[in-house]
């Protein structure tokens, strides 16, 4: 697919994904139009601690065991592209303390893994993690977009073919490419390579009690990432597509989170829902789809935030059919088929 400047694209999903890849594609030149029937900041991406976390992927979730090469060149990309939005971030890294037992555990896979780390008083330190304010970042990538040119529409896509997007209101509309950058596994009637994805239901408690800014904080089935409403996460509950709190799922995260925190005991909370789409291995689904014209950007598992930079560029280039980069048949929409 070579597509010019000024040539119409769709994106279906204005979450993280989609907003960055608005971004990127609107300063290329094209006339784009995200679709999102959700109000802005109400999907996984806005509803995130804002992780950019290659360390702690690597470490503490089993699928994303041998990534971190990906993950850390993905979190590098950060550096010039919050610059250039404005979206602050967080370098405080990640501290991580328990018993002996599961330090010794989380030193070997962080040995295992090739991540920088030290032992500190306390436990272990690593400075490979970083972290932005989720909803703040979302709001700053919308507004970037929609000044180089985007436009964001609150329906749904429907349909793709020969050139056409059908919106969930019936109306048809011309559009040289779509981008399928639907978070949470919706989609699905859009490519046929969508079905290789899981959802997942994850949930966090909000504290309203602040917690003093430093690293995030890591312990054995959970984390606190602190600030004016600190982050207390998080489930995942495979195969789980609804966004109703479920107080009894979340009451071992507060538990966790009062073992390392005393402080925290008793403290307010709300609870927060979104939901993701995974792959089998952990890695998005990003390049052509079979279908004429569709560009996959989807199942970001737990890195939206963090992928979004590198899955933008990807994007950009399968429209241009410029080289997509090292990670192109990692991410292969096609690698699940066959």
């Amino acid at each position: 697919m070579i597509l010019q400047s000024g040539a119409r694209v769709a994106i279906a999903g204005a979450g993280a994904f989609g907003s960055a890849t608005a971004l990127i594609l609107s300063r290329l030149g094209f006339k784009v139009t995200v679709f999102d029937p959700a109000p802005p900041g109400e999907n996984a991406s806005g509803v995130a601690a804002g992780m950019l976390a290659p360390a702690a992927e690597a470490v503490f979730d089993a699928v994303s065991r041998g990534h971190l090469p990906v993950l850390r060149r993905a979190r590098d990309l950060w550096t010039a592209f919050a610059q250039d939005v404005g979206i602050a971030l967080d370098r405080q890294g990640l501290a991580i303390e328990g018993d002996e037992a599961f330090l010794a555990k989380v030193e070997a896979a962080l040995v295992e893994a090739g991540a920088r780390f030290s032992r500190t008083p306390t436990g272990l330190f690593s400075d490979e993690d970083w972290r932005l304010d989720a909803r703040s970042a979302l709001s700053t990538l919308r507004g970037a977009a929609i000044a180089a040119g985007a436009d964001f529409d609150a329906r749904g896509v429907a349909a793709f073919s020969e050139g056409r997007v059908t919106l969930d209101d019936g109306e048809v509309l011309a559009f040289d490419a779509l981008v399928v950058a639907t978070g949470g596994g919706g989609g699905q009637g859009l490519a046929p390579e969508l079905a290789a994805l899981t959802p997942i239901k994850g949930q966090i408690l909000r504290l309203e009690t602040a917690m003093a800014e430093g690293p995030v904080l890591r312990g054995q089935g959970v984390y606190i990432a602190p600030g004016s409403r600190p982050a207390v996460g998080a489930t995942m509950e495979a195969g789980r597509d609804d966004r109703e709190p479920d107080p009894a799922v979340v009451e071992p995260l507060r538990i966790a989170a009062e073992r390392l925190r005393p402080e925290l005991a008793g403290a307010p909370s709300v609870i927060e829902v979104g939901v993701r789409a995974s792959t089998a291995d952990g890695l998005p689904l990003v390049g052509k789809s079979r279908v004429p014209g569709v560009i996959l950007a989807a199942g970001a598992r737990r890195n939206g935030w963090l992928l979004a930079p590198l899955v933008a560029d990807m994007v950009a280039a399968y429209l241009t059919d410029a080289d997509p980069g090292e990670d192109a048949a990692a991410f292969d929409p096609q690698r699940f088929e066959g």
